[in-house]
């Protein structure tokens, strides 16, 4: 089988806005591709830019997939392995644009066997329900949002924190308060905090019962997250310190996370996130599904990993729910309520809905 060609698309989902720590988003800027094959067939793959977090724009991902594009035309893509390889080998970084590269590797892997790709890894089916996520505004607002989500079924909260300290606490406070004992609250400072505002923060929310907090701090503290780890009564889960599995390695043997946060759009992909996962696994550290702005392609094959790595046991797979304006996908992942399905269609089982991608510039490599 060999790569004949891909299109690109610049495949932006207009969406409420969305605030955290570090911005303000009102689209999702989202890199949709299809690598085809002269199998008859193509492979599937997207990415979300988020720049605030990983560096890179819907504009540098459109370059990068051009570049890559050209790396690949006639190559095999069942060699998976190699052709990830050859974009590593282009450019260091970019993993958000690699991430939908590797996925649409898997998606023809996957058809190529006549599987779905839980299926195609071995996995199985299990039940998964994703928490529903608060942005920051102001404490009354959050709170009102809280009682919203309760009155819609939601069981399980994500909180955006790290504007201010003091704010946060209180906003987490009225939240609590509002909902009362039974929702859980797992709260995401998107390195909002120095080390002495985490040390606050974390001692005073613990009498609110929050599962856990992502990222309090900046990278660049790193080397405080142990000390901060001795400090907090709150289990801290590493999100931006973890791109890859050496970074995992660091932060698990330093003793400076009780769980990780694995999302393609920093792993690079699904190749990546195995390695997470599995070492993560070996040392009894719980591992979360995240992401960014993703469609329900990206989420689809997210629930495939899901259900294939039984160390994921977090999952914050509400991208879809947070204000999407319009769906841009066919097949794919339904919601229950706040509970993930797919059907067994081979492959990732999503694809783009061709009257949108009407609508969307394309380049063809």
């Amino acid at each position: 089988m060999k790569i004949t060609h891909t299109d690109i698309y610049r495949f932006s989902i207009p969406m409420e806005p969305f605030t955290i720590a570090t911005g303000t988003m009102d689209h999702a800027q989202n890199v949709f591709i299809r690598v085809h094959t002269d199998a008859g067939f193509y492979g599937v793959g997207e990415c979300s830019a988020f720049p605030m977090i990983v560096g890179e724009t819907q504009e540098t991902c459109i370059i990068m997939a051009l570049e890559f594009a050209k790396l690949w035309k006639g190559q095999d893509p069942l060699a998976i392995e190699e052709r990830l390889q050859q974009l590593h080998s282009f450019t260091a970084g970019n993993t958000t644009i690699k991430s939908a590269f590797d996925m649409a590797l898997y998606d023809m892997a996957a058809k190529n066997a006549g599987l779905p790709l839980y299926k195609y890894w071995g996995g199985e089916r299990r039940e998964v329900e994703s928490d529903i996520t608060i942005g920051i505004a102001s404490p009354l607002v959050m709170a009102q949002k809280a009682i919203e989500f309760k009155q819609n079924d939601a069981h399980i909260l994500k909180v955006k924190l790290g504007k201010n300290a003091t704010e946060d606490v209180e906003r987490i406070k009225q939240i609590r308060e509002a909902i009362g004992p039974d929702m859980k609250i797992r709260v995401d400072a998107n390195q909002g905090w120095g080390f002495d505002a985490a040390v606050y923060a974390l001692q005073a929310l613990d009498e609110y019962d929050i599962e856990f907090c992502e990222q309090p701090m900046r990278t660049w503290y790193d080397d405080k997250l142990p000390e901060l780890m001795t400090l907090s009564p709150v289990k801290i889960m590493g999100d931006e310190s973890i791109y890859n599995h050496h970074d995992a390695r660091k932060q698990i043997m330093s003793g400076s996370c009780d769980y990780v946060n694995i999302k393609l759009a920093k792993s690079g992909g699904m190749f990546e996130a195995k390695k997470i996962h599995d070492l993560a696994a070996e040392h009894n550290v719980p591992c979360m599904m995240g992401g960014m702005l993703e469609s329900r392609i990206a989420l689809s094959a997210k629930l495939h990993f899901v259900y294939a790595n039984p160390n994921m046991k977090f999952y914050d797979m509400d991208t879809c729910m947070l204000g999407h304006l319009e769906d841009p996908c066919i097949g794919g992942v339904t919601y229950d309520g706040y509970f993930l399905n797919i059907d067994d269609t081979i492959g990732i089982g999503a694809d783009a809905d061709d009257r949108y991608l009407e609508k969307c510039e394309r380049f063809t490599v």
